[in-house]
């Protein structure tokens, strides 16, 4: 599968990432500039996790992101239904087939979590919602397995604000992208894929409106990069 407009199916999608776990950290430094780590601490920030709160890190994929939560003093879950980058992410963190070193790394589809109801203090996902097939299903999903009172944290690739950069951003995306991704050894043909599903993924107030219709309260995003990534935030209700 490399084109976005076909369905996401999630074994097809699963494949993808597969194949490209070994260079996806690599790969996303060097494709944004950088900038996925300063995303990632800005993540780690608004989701503010401290001693005795869980939380849970879906599309985790080599746990890259998850580090951020266990570094703030907070137990934290990697869930990925990718095998390929968890595998890669057991591997980097000195565990063995169940878990990494303070990190257990969880295979699951976020349309059908395994994990019991209210488990989590927060859940968050990192430009992984635009790939699942169901949406709204994984936003009701994620409720389900928040606490009342907790919070998610969505970052995901959206509409940049500034008119003249988007024309810019969007060629870098279509035409450069995969081709950088091709030089460091990636898949180009799963970042082709991956650029025209940013292209088509909603803007940040659709996205917002879908995370209060699966339940959420006091729905808010803000923009990073311009636009180039959002997170948006809401609260499970009480």
């Amino acid at each position: 599968m490399t084109r976005a407009q076909l369905d996401k199916q999630p074994d097809e999608v699963a494949a993808m990432f597969d194949r490209t776990a070994r260079r996806y950290d690599l790969v996303n430094d060097v494709i944004s500039l950088g900038q996925v780590r300063l995303w990632r601490k800005a993540v780690a920030a608004t989701v503010d996790a401290g001693p005795g709160e869980i939380v849970l890190d879906l599309g985790a994929g080599t746990g890259t992101s998850t580090d951020a939560f266990t570094s703030l003093g907070a137990r934290a879950i990697a869930s990925d239904f990718s095998l390929g980058m968890l595998s890669t992410g057991v591997r980097r963190h000195g565990g063995n087939a169940l878990s990494g070193q303070g990190v257990p790394f969880v295979a699951g589809d976020a349309t059908r979590l395994p994990f019991a109801d209210d488990s989590f203090d927060a859940v968050t996902i990192s430009v992984a919602l635009r790939n699942v097939h169901d949406t709204t299903r994984a936003l009701e999903e994620m409720l389900r397995v928040t606490r009342p009172g907790g919070r998610l944290v969505i970052l995901e690739f959206s509409h940049v604000t500034f008119a003249p950069f988007d024309v810019v951003y969007r060629e870098y995306l279509m035409k450069l992208l995969p081709k950088v991704a091709k030089v460091f050894g990636s898949n180009d043909d799963s970042y082709e894929y991956l650029a025209e599903s940013i292209r088509e993924w909603p803007d940040q107030p659709t996205l917002a409106r879908m995370i209060q219709y699966a339940g959420w309260e006091r729905v808010a995003w803000r923009d990073l990069t311009m636009g180039i990534v959002a997170m948006h935030r809401g609260f499970k209700p009480a």
